[in-house]
């Protein structure tokens, strides 16, 4: 196996991790604490904001390569085997049809992101 079709399928196990835990965080058998990392990891990956910007050369990506796995990787230890299985299969089968889209969701994102810079641009310039 070539190293494109390694990261191909690195990068598809990837997705299909995040949709196993925002599917996971939705379910009432998750210990609050894994839901919380959960979101947390699953709002880091699909933030256009991140902790190292991606226009530094090399080590912009490097968040993305190693925070968001090691994220998904802990997040996924702490949610039960049998929650697991049963999201796993249902990421499955939402990859096999439509992805949905959950525009309340993302809405709610983009408002906490443009609240969190606002309150940072206040902290750094004081008040106007």
């Amino acid at each position: 196996m070539n190293t494109l079709s390694k990261l191909k399928n690195y990068a598809k196990t990837v997705k299909q991790d995040l949709v196993v835990l925002y599917l996971s965080y939705k379910d009432p058998r998750t210990p609050l604490y894994a839901k919380i990392l959960a979101m947390c990891v699953v709002a880091y990956a699909f933030s256009p904001i991140d902790l190292i910007p991606d226009f530094i050369p090399i080590i912009g990506y490097l968040d993305d390569l190693i925070l968001v796995p090691i994220g998904i990787i802990v997040t996924l230890k702490l949610i039960p085997s049998e929650v697991l299985e049963e999201k796993r299969e249902q990421a499955r089968q939402m990859g096999k049809s439509d992805k949905p889209k959950n525009w309340f969701v993302g809405a709610v994102f983009i408002i906490i992101w443009i609240l969190l810079a606002v309150w940072i641009g206040k902290l750094l310039f004081g008040e106007a």
